[in-house]
């Protein structure tokens, strides 16, 4: 890259930029003659493309209040980004990427939500601030894209051994990582220091009589929103492991269950205690082993035809025929037709909902009525059931998880730095 091209980009830049910096109007009043700033491979950037994520980038740095870098520095970080862009969104136009619309339109709605706004609000809001919405859809369908070209080139040289497993959660680091959390709601009716006996027992007597309103099944947030005779502080401790928790905390958290409540006392008064959730602690998981027949509608067979043999296939198994003989002949389910329709034990969640609904209704021994989900008409045996402890193998997913995030930004941005060396780049 020639110092003298760069030098003439950053003029033509700054001025835009310096423009832009104000607001969107400024910017909409200023007619500039639009002109390429790069080629990359077979895709070209214009000044227009620089200077509108320009004003993105800027936007969102003054919304987070973070300091601006200088000028040339920001256009030059900007533009890098562009092209990496623009080389990852060739790459993935070359494999036929496609982001289908509903992804896109649960991404934005997604979005939306996030601001707190339905997709129609969100849509007002941009254009009141004189942004476009199919601009942002645009961008944001491009981000997917991207996304989906680094996952593809990126995870295949992302490995996690059983070994780093155990060496990780070996360390203090790891431990921390596998403790349980809690979310915890707490109330604070205050006692101050040097209070009379009998008012401390009164406070105390009235902490305990809401205890047993609510283990008796009352509603914890109408007990601790009362004024009269008393008013109590607190709120939501949100999620948090047992070491982050307030000292005060840490004893009766393991010992309640998830909508138990509990009385704690501390120097500062009496707390009432609801635990509203606990996750990574102890997992019993009643997983389900089921088989199962698959029929799809095809060209051959009509959706209606498909159900008719799934009526006809249950019935020849209630008289006698062998299950797993009909899976293997008749099965559209290749992962399991050659096992003669087995699936192994499944946890809950593994399923599509309506084929899950019908197994968990199904009894032990039992096969199921047709039923219908995405795939097509199945019907189901249910074989077992039973309760399965997966507390360690969840600390090792979540340990896993962990580490393939991590090295996986590493490989990403080796990647990166690759696929830019690789690509034809010419700065106008």
């Amino acid at each position: 890259m020639k110092n003298v091209k760069f030098k003439a980009l950053l003029q033509g830049a700054a001025l835009s930029f310096g423009l832009m910096a104000g607001a969107h109007s400024a910017l909409a009043a200023t007619e500039m003659l639009d002109q390429v700033v790069a080629i990359v491979d077979d895709d070209v950037i214009m000044a227009s493309e620089l200077r509108e994520r320009l004003a993105i980038v800027t936007e969102g740095m003054q919304a987070r209040g973070m300091e601006l870098p200088a000028e040339d520095q920001l256009i030059r970080d900007t533009l890098d980004r562009l092209i990496l862009e623009s080389i990852q969104m060739q790459m993935g136009n070359r494999v036929g990427v496609r982001i289908p619309d509903a992804q896109l339109d649960a991404a934005m709605g997604r979005i939306a939500s996030q601001n707190r706004m339905s997709l129609d609000q969100f849509k007002v809001a941009l254009e009141g601030e004189g942004r476009s919405y199919p601009a942002m859809r645009e961008q944001i369908r491009r981000e997917l894209v991207v996304q989906r070209v680094q996952q593809g080139n990126v995870n295949r040289e992302v490995e996690i051994s059983d070994q780093e497993i155990d060496n990780f959660m070996a360390t203090e680091e790891g431990q921390k990582m596998i403790q349980p959390e809690y979310r915890i709601l707490q109330a604070l009716l205050p006692v101050s220091p040097g209070e009379d006996a009998a008012s401390v027992a009164a406070k105390e007597a009235y902490i305990d009589k809401l205890l047993a309103e609510v283990q008796a099944g009352g509603d914890y947030e109408a007990a601790v929103s009362r004024t009269d005779p008393y008013t109590l502080g607190g709120g939501d401790l949100g999620w948090r492991k047992l070491d982050d928790l307030p000292s005060m905390f840490t004893e009766i958290a393991p010992t309640l269950e998830r909508g138990e409540v509990g009385k704690v006392q501390s120097a500062s008064g009496f707390h009432l205690v609801l635990m509203a959730g606990t996750r990574g602690g102890e997992q019993m998981v009643k997983q389900t082993k089921a088989r199962h027949i698959l029929l799809q509608t095809s060209e051959i067979q009509t959706d209606e035809q498909a159900r008719e043999l799934a009526v006809e296939l249950k019935q020849r198994a209630l008289d006698g025929e062998d299950f797993a003989e009909l899976a293997k002949t008749y099965s559209d389910d290749i992962g399991s037709a050659s096992e003669g329709g087995d699936l192994g034990w499944t946890n809950p969640g593994q399923m599509v909902p309506e084929f899950e609904n019908t197994m968990d209704s199904t009894e032990i021994g039992q096969i199921s009525d047709p039923v219908r989900s995405q795939f097509g008409w199945h019907i189901i045996e249910v074989l077992d059931r039973r309760d399965e402890d997966m507390t360690e193998l969840s600390k090792r997913a979540r340990i896993r998880e962990f580490l393939h995030g991590r090295k996986y930004q590493e490989e990403l941005d080796a990647w990166l730095r690759k696929i830019r060396a690789e690509a034809f780049v010419d700065i106008k």
